[in-house]
């Protein structure tokens, strides 16, 4: 090891400093001697937060003032939530790594009525996720769904003061030690989970090879092929936060990559859902494969009714 000091650039929220926490902490036993630093990133998402996901931009809210950042090499890289990250990154940067997936899964806090089944008709449920709220729907049409922004404390107290239950996301509440106000975790029967929700994503300059080689100690390559496939998904139907898409993929005991997805209408009456399997070594092809499956079913008009068109893309 060359490097004696590394910049990790991050949000300031809980969740965020957390994530970069536990890679710092991760590098500096792995490296010993290495002083690493944390340099807190305001970002246009952080900024705006009275109004939903989709109205300000969806993908790379959270992340384009960080990526600004490592370009103007003011930090060596930076840590985020997969799920936030846009499929095209800025030309000089690339996702060196991605970690091993902690829990995919959407969570249910509902103190007073504990499941999804439980809750009464017309309850109140807070997510600021389209996906959640087209799947939520489709399960439960009575539902009264509000989008609910904020970190994850915000959303905790929001709840208490104005909900009958919220949809987080699993990975989010365990790692800030709140597993314990988790009252069901959603079937993924129910709701499919953002592309890459639960895994977290090291990107750094294209050109760092250094920084490269020191990451290689975090990257899983089970849930990386599992996410390539997700994120080939994504780019091909163009969701972001505007559209409810949801995706999961997972490395099976027979070493291949099961991978289902599902495109929605907002208010939930109209899902496209589909599944493939295939070879892990053609992640890539599969999410698109699955991407047009989808799409000639249902999901092109559903895409073209929200303003959005898939056609010209290859």
């Amino acid at each position: 090891m060359v490097r004696k000091k590394i910049v990790i650039g991050t949000r300031s929220s809980k969740l965020a400093l957390w994530q970069a926490e536990y890679v710092a902490d991760r590098l500096r036993k792995q490296y010993e001697g290495l002083e690493v630093e944390l340099m807190h990133i305001v970002t246009k998402g952080d900024k705006i937060l009275d109004v939903p996901l989709a109205k300000i931009g969806g993908k790379g809210l959270f992340t384009k003032e960080l990526e600004v950042a490592m370009l103007e090499k003011r930090v060596d890289l930076a840590v985020h939530s997969l799920k936030d990250m846009p499929t095209v990154l800025p030309t000089g940067l690339s996702l060196t790594t991605i970690t091993k997936r902690l829990d995919c899964g959407d969570a249910l806090v509902s103190p007073k009525y504990k499941t999804l089944e439980n809750l009464p008709q017309g309850a109140k449920v807070g997510t600021s996720s389209l996906r959640r709220k087209a799947q939520l729907l489709k399960a439960r049409p009575d539902l009264d769904i509000h989008s609910l922004r904020g970190n994850v404390n915000t959303r905790l107290r929001k709840l208490e003061e104005n909900f009958d239950a919220i949809v987080l996301a699993v990975a989010g509440l365990k790692r800030l030690g709140f597993g314990d106000k988790i009252t069901q975790i959603i079937p993924r029967e129910i709701c499919l989970p953002a592309v890459g929700q639960g895994a977290l994503a090291i990107e750094t300059r294209e050109d760092d090879e250094e920084i490269k080689q020191m990451l290689e100690f975090l990257h899983d390559d089970k849930t990386a092929d599992a996410t390539k496939a997700e994120r080939s998904f994504l780019a091909r139907v163009e969701g972001g936060c505007q559209v409810p898409v949801g995706v999961y993929a997972q490395v099976e005991d027979d070493d291949r990559l099961s991978v289902e997805a599902v495109i929605g209408s907002i208010d939930g009456k109209c899902i496209i859902r589909d599944k493939v399997i295939g070879s892990r070594n053609e992640a890539q092809v599969l999410g698109k494969i699955l991407a047009e499956k989808l799409l000639a079913n249902g999901g092109l008009e559903i895409m073209q009714s929200l303003g959005l068109c898939c056609l010209d893309k290859a």
